[in-house]
Protein backbone atom coordinates (compact mmCIF):
# COMPACT_ATOMS: atom_id res chain seq x y z
CA UNK A 1 0.00 0.00 0.00
CA UNK A 2 1.60 3.24 -1.18
CA UNK A 3 1.72 6.18 1.11
CA UNK A 4 -1.11 8.34 0.29
CA UNK A 5 -3.58 5.42 -0.07
CA UNK A 6 -2.10 4.57 4.06
CA UNK A 7 -3.10 8.37 4.72
CA UNK A 8 -6.79 7.90 3.25
CA UNK A 9 -7.65 4.50 5.15
CA UNK A 10 -6.31 6.43 8.21
CA UNK A 11 -9.15 8.90 8.36
CA UNK A 12 -11.70 7.83 6.26
CA UNK A 13 -13.44 5.57 8.55
CA UNK A 14 -16.16 6.69 11.44
CA UNK A 15 -15.41 6.15 14.67
CA UNK A 16 -14.26 2.12 14.92
CA UNK A 17 -17.49 0.05 16.33
CA UNK A 18 -18.21 0.13 20.10
CA UNK A 19 -17.84 -3.35 21.43
CA UNK A 20 -21.73 -2.94 21.57
CA UNK A 21 -21.90 -2.77 18.38
CA UNK A 22 -19.44 -5.63 17.64
CA UNK A 23 -21.85 -7.29 19.46
CA UNK A 24 -24.84 -6.33 17.52
CA UNK A 25 -23.33 -7.21 13.81
CA UNK A 26 -22.24 -10.60 15.51
CA UNK A 27 -25.85 -11.23 16.07
CA UNK A 28 -26.88 -9.84 12.46
CA UNK A 29 -24.46 -12.41 11.11
CA UNK A 30 -25.99 -15.74 12.66
CA UNK A 31 -28.95 -14.20 11.57
CA UNK A 32 -28.13 -13.80 7.59
CA UNK A 33 -26.79 -17.06 8.33
CA UNK A 34 -29.86 -18.29 9.86
CA UNK A 35 -32.20 -16.67 6.96
CA UNK A 36 -29.76 -18.17 4.21
CA UNK A 37 -30.34 -21.44 5.68
CA UNK A 38 -34.10 -21.08 5.35
CA UNK A 39 -33.93 -19.84 1.98
CA UNK A 40 -31.41 -22.73 1.16
CA UNK A 41 -34.08 -24.49 -2.24
CA UNK A 42 -33.06 -26.54 -3.94
CA UNK A 43 -30.00 -27.55 -2.50
CA UNK A 44 -27.91 -29.77 -4.13
CA UNK A 45 -25.22 -28.57 -6.66
CA UNK A 46 -25.79 -29.48 -10.79
CA UNK A 47 -23.05 -27.40 -12.19
CA UNK A 48 -20.76 -30.50 -13.55
CA UNK A 49 -16.61 -30.12 -12.99
CA UNK A 50 -14.56 -29.51 -15.77
CA UNK A 51 -11.48 -31.36 -15.96
CA UNK A 52 -8.26 -29.53 -18.34
CA UNK A 53 -5.51 -31.89 -19.26
CA UNK A 54 -3.02 -30.12 -18.13
CA UNK A 55 -4.55 -30.89 -14.21
CA UNK A 56 -5.09 -27.27 -14.18
CA UNK A 57 -8.32 -26.31 -12.08
CA UNK A 58 -10.98 -24.71 -14.28
CA UNK A 59 -13.38 -22.31 -12.78
CA UNK A 60 -16.86 -22.29 -13.61
CA UNK A 61 -16.92 -18.79 -13.15
CA UNK A 62 -14.20 -15.94 -12.35
CA UNK A 63 -15.38 -12.72 -11.38
CA UNK A 64 -12.83 -9.99 -12.44
CA UNK A 65 -13.57 -6.65 -9.99
CA UNK A 66 -14.44 -7.56 -5.87
CA UNK A 67 -16.39 -4.54 -5.38
CA UNK A 68 -19.99 -3.94 -4.50
CA UNK A 69 -20.89 -5.25 -7.85
CA UNK A 70 -18.31 -8.33 -7.79
CA UNK A 71 -19.28 -9.40 -4.36
CA UNK A 72 -23.15 -9.00 -5.54
CA UNK A 73 -22.72 -11.06 -8.26
CA UNK A 74 -20.70 -14.12 -6.74
CA UNK A 75 -23.19 -13.75 -4.03
CA UNK A 76 -26.16 -14.23 -6.43
CA UNK A 77 -24.25 -16.81 -8.12
CA UNK A 78 -23.48 -19.11 -5.38
CA UNK A 79 -27.51 -18.73 -4.25
CA UNK A 80 -27.91 -20.85 -7.55
CA UNK A 81 -25.41 -23.40 -6.56
CA UNK A 82 -22.81 -22.13 -8.78
CA UNK A 83 -19.89 -22.28 -5.82
CA UNK A 84 -17.01 -22.81 -8.09
CA UNK A 85 -15.90 -19.20 -8.78
CA UNK A 86 -13.32 -16.91 -7.85
CA UNK A 87 -13.40 -13.02 -7.33
CA UNK A 88 -9.93 -11.09 -8.80
CA UNK A 89 -9.23 -7.59 -7.13
CA UNK A 90 -6.19 -5.90 -8.01
CA UNK A 91 -6.71 -3.71 -4.66
CA UNK A 92 -5.32 -5.10 -1.31
CA UNK A 93 -8.21 -6.52 0.44
CA UNK A 94 -10.78 -3.64 2.18
CA UNK A 95 -9.91 -1.39 -0.93
CA UNK A 96 -11.62 -2.90 -3.39
CA UNK A 97 -13.91 0.04 -5.51
CA UNK A 98 -13.62 3.87 -4.65
CA UNK A 99 -15.10 3.95 -1.36
CA UNK A 100 -11.97 4.73 0.34
CA UNK A 101 -9.70 5.03 -2.57
CA UNK A 102 -10.30 8.46 -5.08
CA UNK A 103 -13.91 8.57 -3.72
CA UNK A 104 -14.27 12.07 -2.11
CA UNK A 105 -17.67 12.84 -1.55
CA UNK A 106 -19.07 13.18 2.16
CA UNK A 107 -21.99 10.36 1.01
CA UNK A 108 -23.13 8.48 -1.04
CA UNK A 109 -25.40 10.07 -3.84
CA UNK A 110 -28.13 7.79 -3.86
CA UNK A 111 -30.89 7.61 -1.54
CA UNK A 112 -30.37 5.44 1.71
CA UNK A 113 -32.85 3.03 1.13
CA UNK A 114 -31.61 1.45 -1.85
CA UNK A 115 -31.41 -2.27 -2.05
CA UNK A 116 -29.75 -4.54 -4.41
CA UNK A 117 -26.56 -6.42 -3.09
CA UNK A 118 -28.67 -8.39 -0.42
CA UNK A 119 -30.71 -9.94 -3.28
CA UNK A 120 -33.75 -9.23 -1.28
CA UNK A 121 -32.59 -11.09 2.51
CA UNK A 122 -33.59 -8.39 4.97
CA UNK A 123 -30.91 -9.02 7.34
CA UNK A 124 -28.36 -8.56 4.22
CA UNK A 125 -29.45 -4.80 3.94
CA UNK A 126 -27.56 -1.87 4.72
CA UNK A 127 -30.44 -0.65 6.69
CA UNK A 128 -30.29 -4.01 8.98
CA UNK A 129 -26.71 -3.37 9.33
CA UNK A 130 -26.78 0.35 10.45
CA UNK A 131 -29.27 -0.48 12.36
CA UNK A 132 -28.03 -3.29 14.46
CA UNK A 133 -25.17 -0.94 15.55
CA UNK A 134 -26.72 2.16 16.20
CA UNK A 135 -30.52 1.74 16.46
CA UNK A 136 -33.60 2.02 14.37
CA UNK A 137 -33.57 6.23 15.31
CA UNK A 138 -30.57 6.70 14.26
CA UNK A 139 -31.97 5.54 10.84
CA UNK A 140 -34.54 7.30 10.68
CA UNK A 141 -32.24 10.11 11.25
CA UNK A 142 -29.95 9.23 8.92
CA UNK A 143 -29.91 11.37 5.61
CA UNK A 144 -27.25 9.51 3.37
CA UNK A 145 -24.99 6.86 3.60
CA UNK A 146 -21.80 8.18 4.57
CA UNK A 147 -18.82 6.22 1.80
CA UNK A 148 -16.86 5.44 4.77
CA UNK A 149 -20.19 3.45 6.40
CA UNK A 150 -20.81 2.18 2.51
CA UNK A 151 -17.26 0.41 2.67
CA UNK A 152 -17.19 -1.17 5.35
CA UNK A 153 -20.76 -2.66 4.90
CA UNK A 154 -19.55 -4.01 2.05
CA UNK A 155 -16.40 -5.64 4.12
CA UNK A 156 -19.24 -7.13 6.54
CA UNK A 157 -20.84 -8.37 3.52
CA UNK A 158 -17.97 -10.03 2.61
CA UNK A 159 -16.81 -11.50 5.82
CA UNK A 160 -20.34 -13.06 6.90
CA UNK A 161 -21.11 -14.30 3.20
CA UNK A 162 -17.53 -16.11 2.77
CA UNK A 163 -16.51 -14.93 -0.46
CA UNK A 164 -14.08 -16.10 -2.56
CA UNK A 165 -11.94 -13.05 -3.01
CA UNK A 166 -8.15 -12.51 -4.04
CA UNK A 167 -6.85 -9.60 -3.97
CA UNK A 168 -3.55 -8.00 -4.86
CA UNK A 169 -4.54 -10.05 -8.13
CA UNK A 170 -3.94 -7.77 -11.66
CA UNK A 171 -5.70 -9.33 -14.97
CA UNK A 172 -3.28 -8.78 -17.46
CA UNK A 173 -5.33 -10.89 -20.12
CA UNK A 174 -8.43 -12.98 -21.23
CA UNK A 175 -7.64 -15.40 -24.25
CA UNK A 176 -10.23 -17.76 -25.56
CA UNK A 177 -7.92 -21.43 -25.15
CA UNK A 178 -10.82 -24.05 -26.38
CA UNK A 179 -14.41 -24.27 -26.34
CA UNK A 180 -16.13 -22.58 -23.58
CA UNK A 181 -13.01 -22.05 -21.52
CA UNK A 182 -10.79 -18.97 -21.20
CA UNK A 183 -7.41 -18.10 -19.68
CA UNK A 184 -7.12 -15.14 -17.34
CA UNK A 185 -3.04 -14.24 -17.46
CA UNK A 186 -2.76 -12.64 -13.74
CA UNK A 187 -0.04 -10.76 -11.95
CA UNK A 188 0.61 -9.60 -8.25
CA UNK A 189 1.25 -10.09 -5.13
CA UNK A 190 -1.81 -12.29 -4.36
CA UNK A 191 -1.25 -14.60 -7.75
CA UNK A 192 0.72 -14.66 -10.91
CA UNK A 193 0.35 -17.05 -13.83
CA UNK A 194 -2.64 -18.41 -15.52
CA UNK A 195 -6.02 -18.76 -14.61
CA UNK A 196 -8.88 -20.78 -16.22
CA UNK A 197 -12.42 -20.13 -16.52
CA UNK A 198 -15.56 -21.32 -18.17
CA UNK A 199 -17.08 -17.98 -18.22
CA UNK A 200 -15.74 -14.49 -17.21
CA UNK A 201 -17.59 -11.12 -15.34
CA UNK A 202 -15.98 -7.96 -15.95
CA UNK A 203 -17.21 -6.61 -12.73
CA UNK A 204 -14.56 -3.68 -13.55
CA UNK A 205 -17.18 -0.57 -12.03
CA UNK A 206 -17.67 3.26 -13.61
CA UNK A 207 -14.21 3.02 -15.69
CA UNK A 208 -14.51 -1.22 -16.79
CA UNK A 209 -15.66 -0.37 -20.25
CA UNK A 210 -12.72 2.33 -20.99
CA UNK A 211 -11.15 4.58 -19.18
CA UNK A 212 -10.87 7.73 -17.43
CA UNK A 213 -10.56 10.75 -20.03
CA UNK A 214 -7.55 12.78 -20.31
CA UNK A 215 -7.78 15.31 -22.70
CA UNK A 216 -5.21 15.55 -25.55
CA UNK A 217 -4.15 19.05 -24.73
CA UNK A 218 -3.27 17.99 -21.33
CA UNK A 219 -1.74 14.49 -21.51
CA UNK A 220 1.61 15.17 -22.86
CA UNK A 221 1.90 18.43 -22.44
CA UNK A 222 2.04 18.76 -18.87
CA UNK A 223 3.73 16.92 -16.52
CA UNK A 224 2.17 14.49 -14.19
CA UNK A 225 3.47 16.25 -11.53
CA UNK A 226 1.31 19.12 -12.03
CA UNK A 227 -2.23 17.13 -12.77
CA UNK A 228 -4.31 14.43 -11.69
CA UNK A 229 -8.00 12.90 -12.97
CA UNK A 230 -10.44 12.84 -10.29
CA UNK A 231 -10.45 9.26 -10.40
CA UNK A 232 -6.18 9.41 -8.99
CA UNK A 233 -4.82 9.03 -5.82
CA UNK A 234 -4.22 12.31 -5.06
CA UNK A 235 -2.04 13.49 -1.97
CA UNK A 236 -3.45 16.92 -0.75
CA UNK A 237 -1.38 17.23 2.45
CA UNK A 238 1.40 18.80 0.00
CA UNK A 239 -1.42 21.22 -1.45
CA UNK A 240 -2.14 22.67 1.70
CA UNK A 241 -2.57 26.57 0.80
CA UNK A 242 -1.94 25.69 -2.60
CA UNK A 243 -4.30 27.15 -5.71
CA UNK A 244 -5.98 24.15 -7.51
CA UNK A 245 -8.01 24.86 -10.74
CA UNK A 246 -10.45 22.03 -11.71
CA UNK A 247 -12.12 21.59 -15.65
CA UNK A 248 -15.24 20.37 -15.56
CA UNK A 249 -18.45 21.02 -13.11
CA UNK A 250 -19.71 17.54 -12.99
CA UNK A 251 -20.63 15.78 -9.31
CA UNK A 252 -17.21 14.55 -8.71
CA UNK A 253 -15.82 17.94 -9.49
CA UNK A 254 -17.33 19.70 -6.41
CA UNK A 255 -16.48 16.10 -4.50
CA UNK A 256 -13.18 17.51 -4.69
CA UNK A 257 -13.36 21.25 -3.99
CA UNK A 258 -14.81 20.44 -0.55
CA UNK A 259 -12.53 17.69 0.71
CA UNK A 260 -9.68 19.99 -1.08
CA UNK A 261 -10.48 22.63 0.44
CA UNK A 262 -11.41 21.06 4.32
CA UNK A 263 -7.72 19.57 3.75
CA UNK A 264 -5.97 23.09 3.81
CA UNK A 265 -5.47 23.77 0.26
CA UNK A 266 -6.09 27.69 -0.17
CA UNK A 267 -8.01 28.42 -3.22
CA UNK A 268 -9.84 25.58 -5.50
CA UNK A 269 -11.29 27.25 -9.13
CA UNK A 270 -14.02 25.35 -11.11
CA UNK A 271 -14.65 25.61 -15.04
CA UNK A 272 -17.81 25.05 -16.66
CA UNK A 273 -17.69 25.67 -20.65
CA UNK A 274 -21.49 26.17 -20.16
CA UNK A 275 -23.22 29.43 -18.55
CA UNK A 276 -25.39 27.63 -16.26
CA UNK A 277 -24.43 25.31 -13.80
CA UNK A 278 -26.18 21.55 -14.26
CA UNK A 279 -29.12 21.40 -12.97
CA UNK A 280 -31.40 17.99 -14.03
CA UNK A 281 -30.02 14.55 -12.97
CA UNK A 282 -31.95 12.04 -15.36
CA UNK A 283 -31.48 9.47 -12.70
CA UNK A 284 -33.53 10.55 -10.30
CA UNK A 285 -36.61 10.27 -12.86
CA UNK A 286 -34.86 7.23 -13.66
CA UNK A 287 -34.89 5.43 -10.25
CA UNK A 288 -38.45 3.72 -10.10
CA UNK A 289 -38.70 -0.09 -10.40
CA UNK A 290 -40.89 0.33 -13.69
CA UNK A 291 -37.66 1.92 -15.15
CA UNK A 292 -35.02 0.27 -13.69
CA UNK A 293 -36.20 -3.26 -14.41
CA UNK A 294 -37.90 -2.96 -17.93
CA UNK A 295 -35.56 -0.10 -20.07
CA UNK A 296 -33.44 -3.30 -21.43
CA UNK A 297 -36.89 -4.78 -22.73
CA UNK A 298 -37.16 -2.06 -25.06
CA UNK A 299 -35.94 -1.48 -28.87
CA UNK A 300 -32.90 -0.25 -30.07
CA UNK A 301 -34.42 2.83 -31.17
CA UNK A 302 -35.71 3.65 -28.07
CA UNK A 303 -33.10 3.01 -25.86
CA UNK A 304 -30.52 4.93 -28.42
CA UNK A 305 -33.15 8.39 -27.91
CA UNK A 306 -33.08 7.61 -24.34
CA UNK A 307 -29.33 7.56 -23.37
CA UNK A 308 -28.76 10.40 -25.67
CA UNK A 309 -30.87 12.38 -23.40
CA UNK A 310 -28.84 11.01 -20.11
CA UNK A 311 -25.93 11.70 -21.42
CA UNK A 312 -26.77 15.23 -22.40
CA UNK A 313 -26.98 16.47 -18.89
CA UNK A 314 -24.37 16.57 -16.64
CA UNK A 315 -24.88 14.93 -13.20
CA UNK A 316 -24.89 17.82 -11.01
CA UNK A 317 -23.13 18.02 -7.10
CA UNK A 318 -25.81 16.93 -5.13
CA UNK A 319 -27.04 20.10 -2.93
CA UNK A 320 -25.16 19.63 0.43
CA UNK A 321 -22.00 18.95 -1.78
CA UNK A 322 -22.45 22.66 -3.17
CA UNK A 323 -23.20 23.80 -0.25
CA UNK A 324 -20.39 22.57 1.36
CA UNK A 325 -18.21 23.56 -1.31
CA UNK A 326 -19.54 27.02 -1.82
CA UNK A 327 -19.00 27.65 2.27
CA UNK A 328 -15.71 27.67 1.92
CA UNK A 329 -14.13 31.18 1.47
CA UNK A 330 -11.63 29.69 -1.07
CA UNK A 331 -13.90 28.35 -3.41
CA UNK A 332 -14.25 29.79 -6.85
CA UNK A 333 -16.88 29.28 -9.96
CA UNK A 334 -16.60 30.31 -13.76
CA UNK A 335 -18.81 29.56 -15.72
CA UNK A 336 -18.96 29.88 -19.25
CA UNK A 337 -14.89 29.35 -18.96
CA UNK A 338 -13.20 26.25 -20.86
CA UNK A 339 -9.64 26.31 -21.00
CA UNK A 340 -8.55 27.64 -24.49
CA UNK A 341 -5.33 26.94 -23.55
CA UNK A 342 -2.98 25.15 -21.17
CA UNK A 343 0.95 25.55 -20.47
CA UNK A 344 3.51 24.48 -18.03
CA UNK A 345 5.44 27.22 -16.76
CA UNK A 346 8.12 27.63 -13.95
CA UNK A 347 5.91 28.80 -11.37
CA UNK A 348 2.91 26.59 -12.30
CA UNK A 349 0.25 25.33 -14.83
CA UNK A 350 -1.30 28.51 -16.94
CA UNK A 351 -4.66 28.19 -18.00
CA UNK A 352 -6.53 30.27 -20.59
CA UNK A 353 -9.87 31.10 -20.99
CA UNK A 354 -12.38 33.30 -22.81
CA UNK A 355 -12.71 35.56 -20.02
CA UNK A 356 -9.12 35.52 -17.89
CA UNK A 357 -5.75 33.71 -17.68
CA UNK A 358 -5.02 31.55 -14.01
CA UNK A 359 -1.61 30.68 -13.04
CA UNK A 360 -2.71 26.93 -10.43
CA UNK A 361 -0.26 25.23 -8.33
CA UNK A 362 -2.26 22.23 -9.91
CA UNK A 363 -4.84 21.25 -11.67
CA UNK A 364 -7.69 18.69 -11.16
CA UNK A 365 -9.45 17.07 -14.14
CA UNK A 366 -13.19 16.13 -14.00
CA UNK A 367 -13.77 15.23 -17.41
CA UNK A 368 -15.30 11.63 -17.12
CA UNK A 369 -14.23 8.65 -18.96
CA UNK A 370 -14.31 7.17 -22.37
CA UNK A 371 -16.31 3.63 -23.09
CA UNK A 372 -14.40 1.55 -25.28
CA UNK A 373 -13.81 -1.86 -24.98
CA UNK A 374 -10.46 -1.26 -27.46
CA UNK A 375 -9.05 0.96 -24.26
CA UNK A 376 -9.04 -1.98 -21.99
CA UNK A 377 -6.16 -4.00 -21.79
CA UNK A 378 -7.05 -7.39 -20.32
CA UNK A 379 -9.22 -7.76 -24.08
CA UNK A 380 -6.99 -6.54 -26.43
CA UNK A 381 -7.26 -9.94 -28.04
CA UNK A 382 -10.87 -10.02 -28.09
CA UNK A 383 -11.73 -5.89 -29.02
CA UNK A 384 -12.08 -6.42 -32.61
CA UNK A 385 -14.56 -9.70 -32.14
CA UNK A 386 -17.24 -7.60 -29.44
CA UNK A 387 -20.13 -5.44 -31.94
CA UNK A 388 -20.12 -2.17 -30.61
CA UNK A 389 -23.75 0.17 -30.55
CA UNK A 390 -22.02 1.02 -34.11
CA UNK A 391 -21.75 -2.07 -35.71
CA UNK A 392 -25.36 -3.23 -35.18
CA UNK A 393 -27.74 0.01 -35.01
CA UNK A 394 -27.77 3.04 -37.15
CA UNK A 395 -29.45 6.08 -35.68
CA UNK A 396 -31.45 8.46 -37.70
CA UNK A 397 -29.92 11.67 -39.70
CA UNK A 398 -28.56 14.29 -37.45
CA UNK A 399 -29.40 11.91 -34.42
CA UNK A 400 -25.92 9.82 -33.86
CA UNK A 401 -24.19 9.98 -30.76
CA UNK A 402 -20.47 9.19 -30.79
CA UNK A 403 -20.28 8.11 -27.14
CA UNK A 404 -23.49 5.64 -27.27
CA UNK A 405 -22.33 4.30 -30.99
CA UNK A 406 -19.01 3.23 -28.82
CA UNK A 407 -20.91 1.04 -26.01
CA UNK A 408 -20.79 -2.47 -26.49
CA UNK A 409 -24.26 -4.21 -27.62
CA UNK A 410 -24.95 -6.46 -25.12
CA UNK A 411 -27.43 -9.21 -24.75
CA UNK A 412 -30.06 -9.24 -22.11
CA UNK A 413 -27.97 -10.97 -19.48
CA UNK A 414 -24.95 -8.38 -19.93
CA UNK A 415 -23.20 -11.07 -22.67
CA UNK A 416 -20.93 -9.12 -25.00
CA UNK A 417 -22.49 -9.87 -28.65
CA UNK A 418 -20.42 -11.26 -31.89
CA UNK A 419 -19.15 -8.83 -34.42
CA UNK A 420 -19.52 -11.72 -37.14
CA UNK A 421 -20.58 -15.56 -36.81
CA UNK A 422 -16.63 -16.23 -36.82
CA UNK A 423 -15.98 -14.26 -33.66
CA UNK A 424 -19.56 -16.20 -31.65
CA UNK A 425 -17.08 -18.94 -30.66
CA UNK A 426 -14.89 -16.15 -29.28
CA UNK A 427 -16.31 -14.04 -26.79
CA UNK A 428 -18.94 -16.48 -25.80
CA UNK A 429 -19.13 -16.64 -22.09
CA UNK A 430 -17.99 -13.10 -21.29
CA UNK A 431 -20.26 -10.35 -19.18
CA UNK A 432 -19.47 -6.73 -18.64
CA UNK A 433 -21.25 -6.49 -15.48
CA UNK A 434 -19.80 -2.81 -15.78
CA UNK A 435 -21.10 1.17 -16.40
CA UNK A 436 -20.24 0.01 -20.73
CA UNK A 437 -23.95 -1.68 -20.11
CA UNK A 438 -25.43 1.72 -19.86
CA UNK A 439 -26.43 2.32 -23.40
CA UNK A 440 -27.59 -1.43 -23.52
CA UNK A 441 -29.57 -2.10 -20.19
CA UNK A 442 -29.64 1.53 -18.32
CA UNK A 443 -28.88 2.12 -14.99
CA UNK A 444 -27.62 -1.55 -13.92
CA UNK A 445 -24.35 -2.49 -13.23
CA UNK A 446 -22.20 -0.84 -11.48
CA UNK A 447 -24.74 1.73 -10.80
CA UNK A 448 -26.68 1.18 -6.79
CA UNK A 449 -29.62 2.54 -8.41
CA UNK A 450 -30.34 -0.51 -10.82
CA UNK A 451 -28.54 -3.37 -8.86
CA UNK A 452 -31.27 -4.90 -7.73
CA UNK A 453 -33.10 -5.41 -11.39
CA UNK A 454 -29.75 -6.30 -12.96
CA UNK A 455 -28.16 -8.61 -10.81
CA UNK A 456 -31.00 -11.85 -11.40
CA UNK A 457 -30.62 -10.88 -15.13
CA UNK A 458 -27.09 -11.55 -15.36
CA UNK A 459 -27.23 -14.23 -12.65
CA UNK A 460 -29.72 -15.73 -14.99
CA UNK A 461 -27.95 -16.13 -18.06
CA UNK A 462 -24.91 -17.54 -16.36
CA UNK A 463 -26.41 -19.96 -14.93
CA UNK A 464 -28.50 -20.57 -18.62
CA UNK A 465 -24.93 -20.72 -20.24
CA UNK A 466 -23.75 -23.09 -17.71
CA UNK A 467 -26.65 -25.73 -17.70
CA UNK A 468 -26.85 -24.93 -21.87
CA UNK A 469 -23.14 -26.13 -22.05
CA UNK A 470 -23.70 -29.08 -20.32
CA UNK A 471 -27.64 -30.07 -21.38
CA UNK A 472 -26.49 -33.04 -23.07
CA UNK A 473 -24.76 -34.98 -20.05
CA UNK A 474 -27.62 -33.58 -17.34
CA UNK A 475 -30.26 -34.74 -19.62
CA UNK A 476 -28.17 -38.24 -20.38
CA UNK A 477 -28.51 -38.60 -16.38
CA UNK A 478 -31.77 -37.36 -16.40
CA UNK A 479 -33.28 -40.53 -18.72
CA UNK A 480 -30.89 -42.78 -16.96
CA UNK A 481 -32.52 -42.00 -13.76
CA UNK A 482 -33.48 -44.88 -11.83
CA UNK A 483 -33.67 -44.51 -8.40
CA UNK A 484 -36.82 -45.90 -6.47
CA UNK A 485 -38.28 -43.51 -3.83
CA UNK A 486 -41.49 -45.26 -2.84
CA UNK A 487 -40.45 -48.86 -1.28
CA UNK A 488 -43.93 -49.47 0.05
CA UNK A 489 -45.29 -53.18 -0.17
CA UNK A 490 -48.86 -54.32 -0.45
CA UNK A 491 -50.11 -56.78 1.57
CA UNK A 492 -47.77 -55.87 3.99
CA UNK A 493 -46.04 -58.94 5.03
Amino acid sequence: MNEITTKIADTAFCDAPTPEAEKALFVLSAQVRLDLEMLDYPAKPWVRPRAHESGAHIYDVVIIGGGQSGLAAAFGLMREKVENILILDENPAGFEGPWITYARMVTLRTPKYLTGPDLGVPSLTFRAWWTAQFGAEAWDSLVKIPREEWMRYLRWFRQVLALPVQNETRVASVDPVGPQLFRLTVSGAGAAGDILARKVVFATGIQGGGEWHVPDFIEGKISPSRYAHTSEMIDFEALKGKKIGILGGGASAFDNVQYALGLGVGEVHVFLRRERMPRINPIRYMENAGFLRNFATLDDATKYAGISFFLGHNQPPTNDTFGRAAAYPGFRLHLGSPWADVQETPEGVKVTTPKDTFLFDFIILSTGLMTDVKLRPELANLAGDIANWRDVYAPPEGKANALIDAHPYLGPSFEFTPKNDDSAGRIYGLFAYNYSALASLGLSAAALSGMKFALPRLVAGITRQLFADDSDKILADYFAYNEEEFIGQWPAS
